[in-house]
């Protein structure tokens, strides 16, 4: 007598729920988010990558999914080559990362996000009256920020025009 497991006609709905609420589990597994692979995406300027996280962040269960998601969809604009489509990804990432800021503006990492993504914007977009304001702060609060916020703040210091290592390293 063979024995087909895969086939589940005969089975009562639930237990065809909990088949699939164990693939649920086991997939959602398989792509955890992690901060520090948030962060390599963002610096690796590869559309491929963003796209991978930006994924994986909407997956998560993490309060700060709206950021991050906002953060990527501006990288993101800046790697897509028609003008419609990167001002349409840009403005749905900007509503997202300013609809964070509001909620949390306590937040540091979400400062460090916009910074980040203002030093770099176009001009057209107009993003960048908080630059000043957003690099005092992360200045002022490196010293307590998790050690991978930390690191990819040092690793993006030296593409920044507000942000210096030397600053972080003396204190």
């Amino acid at each position: 007598m063979k024995v087909n497991y895969l086939y589940l006609p005969n089975h009562p709905p639930a237990m065809k729920r909990c088949v699939l609420f164990i693939l649920l589990i086991v997939h959602s597994g398989l792509q955890n988010f992690d901060k520090a692979g948030f962060y390599a995406a963002m610096a690796s300027g590869k559309l491929e990558a963003i796209e991978k996280e930006l994924t994986i962040v909407a997956a998560a269960d993490i309060k700060e999914r709206e950021a991050y998601e906002g953060a990527l969809l501006m990288r993101k604009a800046g790697l897509l080559s028609r003008p419609r489509e990167k001002l349409a990804t840009f403005r749905s990432g900007y509503i997202k990362m300013e609809s964070s800021i509001t909620k949390d503006s306590g937040n540091i990492e979400y400062h460090f996000l916009r910074l980040m993504i203002q030093e770099h914007a176009p001009r057209v977009v107009h993003y960048d009256k908080d630059q000043e304001q957003d690099s005092q702060d992360v200045i002022r609060a490196f010293p307590t920020l998790s050690p991978v916020l930390q690191k990819a703040i040092l690793n993006y210091c030296p593409h920044s025009k507000l942000l210096h290592c030397e600053k972080y390293l003396n204190e």
